[in-house]
């Protein structure tokens, strides 16, 4: 049944029609209509960010932590222009997110009309998919096509600019039951051959390692890899993207790999003979020097998206397929042949390597270290459902090393852009649609120095996400890398943790400020702001020049690890009857 409406109402009624229940949106001259019509969808909450950037973030961090695509609603001209990073951020990371923009009306475009932008244009290399909105008629369709894109094969966003004569415009409106894309055509089952094949290696392998990514998030694997890995007894890596594809507290996950990994994470990729990677893209901040990562490895590659296979390492198996589905059929596959693991030896090797070369600092009970910070957060919130958020730099690097991730779509955090500015939005997008969970930030004083403006979004709307920020007075990851590689010249880099004081800043907003400078204070000052039961801002005072350890230096190879403790050649570290067990 067709009802006669304008296409700004059209578009409310096609997102309800999505079961799109929040919007971030800030409005402006040519999006009027369709705010207009957003007044009267009984649905859809309408949140106003202070910045069009932070609508995307808070869209990103929605869509994280519950699986469903995150919307955003801005302007046309800068309104648009703010969202680019935002957008750039969700598509480095397979996000599924829409994002609408008004434009100028279709007579004026091309003409540098006030407040136009060619917003299409400038995001075609970071959407997955585009449209210009000419003809009120094609809306329906068009929010059809844009959500199943979005969240269908790999995830990521989606635009849809809408130029105001078209919200405007008239159409006998009925909602499509289907989507027809003759030219996508996604690959969700695995090719049984390859699977049989995989098979067949995993359970020959004696040194398997399970590389896990966001992929693996994306797909909601996290059942099927632990019953992979259980199964064959497989160590698991995650990467930053993958957290909370495996529980960490279980025995056979061995932590983040790459850059800022724990050294006995990286020794373990460096001496696999079979590297499972899932939903993962061997990127450079994991792999290091690619020429030696994995080197002595065959490769088997399982993702849904076959340009990733192959495009920086080559790969042994290649499997085009979604990660629950692929694994699910590995898994059957495996029982049905009776495979049994061959991994005690190698698992030996691993615990020895965690003994001695774990994840570790320096503690001090006359300062705050900015590790210990996030350890204490972690055993605070460890029987609490808790989705974690972060800023990018330091801050970020010492939240996976030191907080537990125990399910999937509790880390909230931009991987492939490393966007600064990004957590708090994001946390602030995963409360909306997480409310019961507890939703921290875990800042940088810099990063969060870059949307700083939301905390209204959040006091107004009563969404009472935590901040805490790991205050150390510089911009650290960038300090860090002065520090090591330009003789401690510290260009540009040095910020003052007086300015802002964040506490008055907090409150300001009518949010709870609170302040941590000891060791002897701060559980008494996160428990505060974590029971609070409005926005909190917790400002920790912590060491400056401290460094995240251990790091692969640019260009290294991941086993020759800068700090952290000390270790001989991999080949080295295991005593003799561990090295005739593992290596027979």
């Amino acid at each position: 049944m067709t009802k006669r409406m304008n296409g700004a109402e059209a578009l409310v009624k096609s997102l309800e029609a999505e079961d799109v229940e929040v919007i971030f949106g800030y409005p402006g001259g040519v999006a009027l209509p369709i705010f207009d019509a957003l007044y009267d969808s009984k649905q859809i909450r309408t949140i106003l960010p202070r910045h069009e950037q932070g609508a995307v973030h808070m869209a990103d961090g929605y869509a994280r932590a519950t699986g469903k695509a995150g919307v955003a609603l801005v302007t046309s001209g800068p309104g648009a222009t703010n969202t680019v990073t935002g957008i750039a951020t969700a598509w480095m990371d397979s996000i599924p997110i829409v994002v609408m923009t008004a434009q100028v009306a279709t007579s004026v475009i091309g003409t540098d009309a006030f407040q136009e932008s060619d917003i299409t244009g400038i995001t075609l290399p970071v959407t997955k998919h585009n449209f210009l909105v000419k003809d009120a008629r094609d809306l329906p369709e068009v929010v059809k096509e844009a959500f199943y894109i979005a969240t269908t094969g790999r995830p990521g966003p989606v635009l849809i600019d809408i130029p105001v004569d078209v919200s405007k415009g008239e159409l006998d409106f009925a909602y499509p039951e289907t989507v027809s894309l003759p030219g996508y055509k996604p690959t969700f089952k695995g090719h049984a051959k390859q699977i049989k094949q995989a098979a067949s290696m995993i359970s020959k392998a004696r040194k398997p390692l399970l590389y896990v990514g966001g992929g693996v998030i994306a797909s909601g694997a996290e059942r099927e890899i632990k019953d992979l890995a259980e199964l064959m007894q497989i160590p698991v890596t995650t990467t930053m993207m993958g957290k909370g594809g495996f529980p960490e507290d279980h025995h056979l996950w061995i932590g983040m790999p790459g850059m800022h990994g724990a050294k006995y994470t990286n020794y373990t990729i460096t001496e696999t003979d079979l590297l499972i990677g899932v939903g993962v893209r061997f990127d450079d901040r994991v792999t290091g020097k690619l020429s030696s990562f994995a080197n002595k490895a065959k490769i088997i590659h399982i993702d849904v998206d076959p340009a990733e296979i192959g495009k920086n390492k080559l790969v042994d198996v290649p499997i085009v397929g979604d990660a629950k589905q692929v694994i699910a059929a590995l898994v059957a596959e495996l029982r049905k042949s009776g495979a049994e693991p061959k991994t005690e030896p190698w698992m030996r090797a691993i615990d020895d390597w965690r003994t001695n070369f774990p994840l570790h600092y320096q503690h001090r009970e006359d300062a705050l270290m900015p590790q210990y910070v996030v350890q204490r957060i972690n055993e605070l919130t460890k029987d609490r459902d808790t989705v974690i958020a972060t800023e990018v730099g330091q801050n970020q690097m010492w939240a996976c090393q030191f907080y537990t991730i125990r399910r999937a779509r509790s880390w909230v955090s931009s991987g492939g852009l490393g966007t600064m500015g990004y957590g708090f939005p994001a946390a602030i997008g995963a409360k909306v649609g997480r409310p019961d969970s507890l939703v921290i930030d875990i800042a940088g004083d810099g990063s969060f120095q870059m949307n700083p403006q939301e905390l209204a979004t959040a006091v107004v709307n009563d969404i009472p996400v935590k901040v805490v920020i790991l205050n150390n007075g510089f911009l650290g990851m960038v300090r860090q890398w002065q520090e090591l590689f330009y003789g401690k010249r510290y260009s540009a880099s040095v910020l003052a943790q007086d300015c802002p004081d964040f506490v008055k800043l907090a409150e300001a907003y009518g949010a709870l400020g609170l302040r941590a400078t000891t060791p002897a204070e701060l559980d008494d000052v996160l428990t505060k702001a974590f029971d609070h039961p409005g926005v909190a801002v917790v400002d920790c005072r912590v060491v400056g020049e401290e460094c995240v350890f251990p790091m692969v230096a640019p260009g290294g190879s991941i086993d020759e690890m800068l700090g952290g403790i000390p270790g001989c050649p991999v080949s080295e570290m295991l005593d003799d009857e561990l090295l005739e067990e593992v290596w027979e």
